[in-house]
């Protein structure tokens, strides 16, 4: 859905830019073109991050792209898996204090997000199960 939105922005502004550049309507000027061209443009890369947004488990750790960051959390690092009531989507925490949201399993999704919640916290116990198990 965030996809087809991205491309129905991008191609109505290229539609805009170049109708406003075509007509003969004036008082709109490069400046006003290149303006429109830009908010699209910026429209057009937030519907891109919200379509990206993801958990990715690797060998090396769990990459988690949210709408501003990408970052790659060691198993090691993760403490515990959260997603409780309350919480929009899964928050991890870390071994450093710190907490890390999970912006691709979301509340909204219902028990898609819950059995994707289950998955992350049941992979992240197997990831940090040593020989002793302690």
């Amino acid at each position: 859905m965030t996809t087809a939105l991205a491309v129905a922005v991008g191609v109505g502004t290229a539609l805009l830019v170049v109708l406003l550049s075509t007509t003969g309507i004036e008082g709109y000027t490069v400046a006003d073109r290149a303006g429109i061209a830009l908010v699209g443009a910026g429209i057009v890369w937030f519907c891109w991050r919200q379509a990206t947004v993801a958990a990715v488990p690797t060998p090396d750790g769990l990459r988690v792209r949210n709408l501003a960051t990408t970052r790659t959390v060691p198993w090691a690092q993760i403490v515990w898996v959260r997603f409780g009531e309350g919480r929009p989507w899964v928050q991890l925490d870390l071994d450093d204090g710190d907490t890390l949201a999970v912006m691709g399993v979301q509340r909204s999704d219902g028990e898609r997000a819950r059995v994707e919640a289950r998955r992350l916290a049941t992979l992240v116990a197997a990831r940090q199960r040593t020989e002793r198990d302690d």
